[in-house]
């Protein structure tokens, strides 16, 4: 079933992760230090990179490193860090191959609490606590996943009507209320940190 996602604000990269669960968690993976709509159209970019239309763990797992990290590197890159998150998508996809076949939507189907959904996540390669929150909130919030406990589970991120993270975002205008919310959290992280400083 496919589902209208909007994080890469661009038709044919949203459809993607709207219709291929590890093109999702790939997209989450390389959030980090990039804007939002940059990390969720990279599984785009690899897709058609690689020849296709959707992303396969198996190949992805089995690509030769150097080639795959020059692939995430072309212009335009997929990531701030290509060459680092090209191992990390690897490693991703390598641990999907060993623990659920390739199929990521494995991870989350037939869990029956958010707890233990929560724990698959934090299991993935480069995801912490706080990244398999976001997930977790994402999949409840808009891909329909929502197991028992799953707002608890996913702790701030799965509040109703928050805006603090990609699980939030359905157009622009939540994009730009998530990104004034992080620019209120940067700054009052900053606010404080000051404030210790001078203590």
């Amino acid at each position: 079933m496919d589902i209208t996602i909007r994080l890469a604000q661009q038709p044919d990269a949203d459809a993607l992760l709207g219709r291929s669960p590890l093109a999702a968690l790939v997209g989450m993976l390389l959030d980090q230090q990039v804007p939002m709509e940059w990390a969720f159209s990279g599984p785009y970019t690899i897709a058609q990179r690689m020849g296709g239309d959707d992303l396969d763990a198996h190949r992805i797992s089995t690509a030769d490193p150097e080639a795959f990290a020059a692939l995430l590197s072309e212009k335009p890159a997929v990531h701030r860090y290509p060459g680092s998150m090209a191992k990390r998508v690897q490693q991703l996809c390598q641990y999907l191959v060993e623990h659920y076949d390739g199929d990521a939507r494995a991870v989350w189907e037939g869990v029956t609490s958010g707890k233990e959904l929560l724990e698959r996540l934090k299991a993935l390669p480069g995801f912490g606590q706080q990244k398999a929150q976001i997930f977790l909130a994402l999949l409840g919030k808009q891909f329909g996943v929502q197991p028992r406990g799953w707002r608890e589970a996913a702790g701030p991120y799965g509040e109703q009507g928050s805006y603090r993270s990609a699980a939030d975002i359905t157009g622009p205008e939540s994009l730009a209320k998530v990104r004034a919310y992080k620019q209120e959290a940067k700054q009052a992280a900053k606010a404080a940190k000051s404030a210790r400083g001078t203590l």
